[in-house]
């Protein structure tokens, strides 16, 4: 593939430093210009990493940008999403893709009537462990799968982020924050969901950020659940529990996902990274370890606290180039992330409600990413 798409990246906080450095290593992307709100923001990142500061409103017009990478705000995904369509750019959005099922639908009409891709976060389920998950499941390790769980807990965000009060505000929350990430693994292993119940509620109505600097012991206001259990009902039949929460000071649940099916068990690990430990248990009770296979997603490139793992954000932005290119259907596609918001909305909905609510829409499970097709998407 030797075309690249000119890169305009909208949103310059932190985040955007792994789009600019890991970019890069794939085929198809030329980073050209970014903006933000703050030009003193978009004038930092362009001089750290060699592109062009713009305003928003000059990149969007700018006639070497092809693609607008939106890093802005969750509140602010739709509006920049939609004025980068309106302005005829395909868009990659960090997640979560929107905040309501109505704007990604909304956005899916317009991006068909102007023939725009558009593509989302997040694309850890294209990682090494979580290829190679699938692939097991897809050759009958597993049997029929039936049931399963996913834990993702903390004690929430005010601990380590200065500024975390979008995260407790409508539209924030560990669903809307973190749920992506497992939504996004389980419809890759499973597939779509198609109903879903909830409970929800928060511990406290208020958070003490933390973190060392000027807001310290600053009290914020929640003002959205914090806790959120929810039961999917996939199309295939499986049960899936999933826990969200940000009001648990320790837990044993030492695995975020695991699956349940006729054969056996399958112990995949965070889907908020490309790698780490696979397990499999059989009907003999025995877990073990799977030997990873050689896929170039898996291998560990960033050292943080904790330890050294996969982190390859952008995978989903290069495939996106790749099926721009070659006509074809994107792994991280508009159809799954606006699923992916279906099935949240439709968990916080049925928390206030105490219902069941069926999803609005569906989609199929992306294409597996073998290591050949991983290596084929890499510079």
């Amino acid at each position: 593939m030797g075309e690249k798409l000119g890169i305009g990246i909208v949103g310059c906080g932190n985040i955007s430093t792994a789009y600019f450095r890991l970019a890069p290593l794939f085929r198809g992307l030329a980073v050209r210009a970014c903006a933000d709100i703050s030009a003193a923001a978009a004038e930092t990142r362009a001089a750290e990493f060699g592109a062009r500061a713009e305003t928003v409103e000059g990149l969007l017009g700018a006639p070497d940008v092809d693609v607008v990478i939106n890093l802005t705000i969750p509140a602010a995904h739709f509006t920049v999403t939609k004025a980068a369509l309106e302005a005829g750019k395909h868009v990659y959005s960090e997640k979560p893709f929107v905040l309501t099922t109505g704007e990604g639908l909304e956005l899916r009409a317009l991006a068909r009537a102007k023939g725009l891709a558009v593509g989302s976060a997040p694309d850890t389920f294209l990682g090494g462990a979580h290829q190679q998950a699938r692939a097991l499941i897809d050759e009958g390790a597993l049997g029929t799968i039936t049931a399963g769980t996913a834990f993702v807990q903390s004690h929430g965000m005010e601990h380590w982020h200065p500024n975390p009060d979008f995260f407790f505000l409508p539209g924030g929350g560990p669903m809307l924050d973190l749920g992506p990430y497992y939504i996004a693994d389980l419809v890759n292993l499973i597939g779509p969901v198609r109903r879903v119940a909830a409970m929800t509620g928060a511990a406290t109505p208020t958070r003490t950020i933390a973190v060392e600097g000027p807001r310290k012991g600053e009290t914020i206001p929640v003002e959205t659940p914090t806790t959120v259990q929810a039961l999917l009902e996939f199309a295939s039949g499986a049960h899936v529990m999933v826990n969200t929460s940000w009001d648990v000071w320790a837990h044993r649940h030492g695995q975020p996902i695991e699956l349940y099916g006729t054969e056996g068990t399958l112990f995949v690990p965070d889907p908020n990274w490309f790698g780490g430990k696979l397990e499999i248990g059989g009907r003999d009770g025995e877990v073990r370890e799977v030997t990873p296979w050689d896929h170039p997603f898996g291998v560990p490139n960033d050292t943080r606290p904790g330890g050294t793992f996969a982190n390859y954000r952008a995978a989903g932005l290069a495939d996106m180039a790749a099926a721009i290119l070659e006509g074809r259907d994107a792994r991280c596609g508009l159809d799954r992330a606006l699923h992916a918001i279906d099935v949240m909305s439709a968990i916080m909905r049925s928390g206030e409600t105490g219902e069941f609510v069926t999803l609005e829409t569906t989609c199929t499970r992306p294409e597996p990413l073998d290591p050949e097709a991983a290596r084929a998407l890499l510079a």
